[in-house]
């Protein structure tokens, strides 16, 4: 088959992410089964605008939000391409509007409804308010208008669940559970010596960036033997903000922003530190959980959708209500601080972890994709 995939970022865009990832790890193995695959993206400073990674063919144009969406949509009508068998529709947030153009069968790509992530966006006032509007009123209608009749491919049984709830038939959904590809060491380094709590992920309002250093500040007003990393980026602005609420809370000498960092450091650090904060708001599925787990580090977490697909509550990590970053801190320093249930749990953490690849999940998505 000649199979498009529509989707905003493509992997190597410095604000890619897990789905980023996860869409890359599918499209090379639809290769490998003998399909022609093309992700039309948007373009970003540095990138090439045609290029074949992997035997993937990557097309970028337009910006991320919504230039992509009208380039793709003006791509796929005056410039020459082949004739595509499958349509793959990437959702994030907005999606391509398929239904409204292509004829060929489409399959609706989804990690997470973003739902109340709207109202976290990183608009400056008052145009963060369009975004908020948006998803209040009309995101629900986008899928039932539009979607209704095709199929989705997701990764959560949460994400399930938010379709189903914006019309979209059970029937029509499959769930494939990400894989995690790892960039292990030879040898996984000792935990500091000096406690640690690490957050990964973007630096972000809907990610939780604020509340983890909310968090470490609760940390530190009871056990100042700690020290505390972030890893990952941001616009700066953010970083800014982010710097200002480590001096408020009284962390900021002991925190340090690795920024971005090559995945075998970002295994290397998951590895060393005692546990990961992930105070994320909603997510599709959280990767960096199963990352986080594969080198025996547990996390702590707001149970939100995602978060509580990829951790098993009081068995790879704890989780708390959403919003109540002192229960999350003071749920993290019992665990560490209970040698046997944390050790208990490093060995529950390896064992979940173990269970999710990308040779399983891969074999799977071509099956559906065949299946159409």
């Amino acid at each position: 088959m000649n199979i498009l995939i529509l989707s905003w970022r493509s992997q190597g865009h410095p604000n890619a992410g897990g789905a980023e990832q996860v869409t890359f790890e599918h499209a090379k193995a639809w290769v490998m089964g003998g399909h022609d695959v093309c992700l039309f993206s948007s373009f970003y400073i540095g990138a090439k605008r045609d290029e074949k990674v992997s035997g993937v063919r990557i097309i970028r144009s337009g910006e991320a939000v919504f230039g992509v969406k009208i380039r793709a949509f003006l791509w796929y009508f005056l410039k020459k391409h082949p004739k595509f068998d499958l349509v793959v529709d990437e959702f994030h947030g907005i999606p391509f509007f398929t239904p409204l153009y292509v004829r060929s069968r489409k399959l609706g790509f989804i990690h997470e409804v973003a739902r109340e992530v709207w109202k976290l966006n990183p608009w400056p006032k008052p145009l963060n308010i369009l975004p908020s509007i948006f998803g209040i009123f009309f995101e629900r209608y986008i899928f039932r208008l539009f979607y209704r009749k095709i199929p989705f491919l997701t990764v959560s049984n949460s994400t399930k669940f938010d379709l189903v709830d914006w019309g979209i038939p059970k029937n029509n959904i499959t769930i494939i559970q990400n894989g995690v590809k790892l960039h292990l060491p030879k040898i996984l380094p000792d935990k500091e010596a000096k406690k640690t709590a690490i957050y990964l992920g973007a630096i972000s309002e809907d990610k939780g960036t604020f509340d983890a250093v909310r968090v470490f500040g609760e940390i530190e007003r009871k056990d100042d033997n700690w020290q505390y990393w972030i890893v990952g980026t941001g616009t700066g602005a953010y970083i800014r903000k982010l710097k200002q609420l480590a001096r408020d809370v009284g962390i900021i000498e002991k925190l340090k922003i690795w920024g971005y960092v090559t995945d075998s450091k970002k295994f290397d650090l998951l590895a060393s530190a005692q546990l990961l904060i992930n105070p994320s708001y909603h997510e599709g599925w959280g990767l960096v959980n199963i990352e986080a787990n594969s080198v025996g580090t547990p996390v702590v977490g707001y149970n939100v959708h995602g978060l509580k697909d990829s951790v098993v509550n009081n068995k790879t990590g704890i989780l708390v209500g959403k919003g109540e970053y002192k229960a999350l801190a003071e749920n993290a320093l019992k665990l560490v601080g209970n040698k046997i249930e944390y050790q208990s749990m490093q060995k529950n953490c390896r064992k979940w972890a173990s269970k999710f690849n990308w040779k399983k999940a891969t074999k799977e998505s071509l099956e559906l994709i065949e299946s159409l």
